[in-house]
């Protein structure tokens, strides 16, 4: 099923959007936060590595891989690479994220899993796990048979943008959390700190917008790998 427009047009939209939305999570984490570290006495700069490298990563550049199949008029094995290397990427950053997270509360004595974004967070990046181990093993290597693989695609596709419409849910939750952590902790509301979080939330959204968009828009042509599957 796709709606009638080309994808071309939204993913150049979705990759406009996802530079501003890098740049605004930078823009907080170094010129609000006081920057990024992996080991100092500061412990909140620990933690700043925690929505960078999951905007930039799970969220950017896991959205990067799901649009390759209709933005890229390349054949379908060369995309088949691109959105499985892309994917992985962004579940390494992932990884590395939610780990900065536990890093910064078990350094700064802080209980761990205590709240909604935190369990989902454990629930997103282990689906995507799965979910890139199970592509991997039958569209890539070894590879399932044509009719495993045809019968594999749609729900392959389906719960794909089910985990990363979550992951962009849990997102805009992970920046409400640490707002109001941060405005009970006196950070004034409508201060341009707390704009900028709010806005950030708003532009990840729409990026998440955008990239469902492209996966419902008409692709370069058909073949056994597009979305359009669905």
């Amino acid at each position: 099923m796709a709606i009638g427009v080309k994808a071309l047009p939204i993913t150049f939209v979705a990759h406009a959007v996802a530079i501003v939305a890098a740049i605004m999570v930078l823009v907080w984490c170094l010129g609000f936060r006081g920057g990024l570290a992996w080991e100092d006495t500061n412990k909140n700069l620990i933690f700043n590595l925690h929505p960078v490298l999951m905007l930039i990563g799970l969220i950017i550049i896991g959205g990067e891989a799901i649009m390759s199949y209709k933005g890229l008029n390349l054949r379908k094995e060369v995309k088949k690479v691109i959105h499985l290397v892309l994917h992985a990427i962004a579940l390494i950053l992932g990884i590395i994220g939610i780990y900065a997270a536990f890093k910064y509360h078990n350094e700064s004595a802080i209980v761990n899993l205590y709240s909604l974004h935190s369990w989902l967070g454990i629930a997103v990046i282990s689906l995507y796990g799965i979910q890139w181990l199970y592509g991997f093993v039958i569209f890539f290597y070894p590879g399932g048979s044509t009719g495993l693989r045809s019968e594999s695609l749609p729900w392959h596709v389906l719960f794909g943008l089910f985990v990363y419409i979550l992951a962009v849910a849990n997102a805009a939750i992970g920046f409400l959390e640490k707002l109001t952590f941060l405005e009970n902790s006196g950070l004034a509301k409508y201060g341009s700190e707390a704009l900028l979080v709010n806005f950030t939330a708003v532009i990840t959204i729409l990026y998440g917008a955008f990239v469902i968009f492209s996966v419902a828009s008409q692709g370069p042509a058909e073949d056994d790998y597009n979305y359009s599957a669905i």
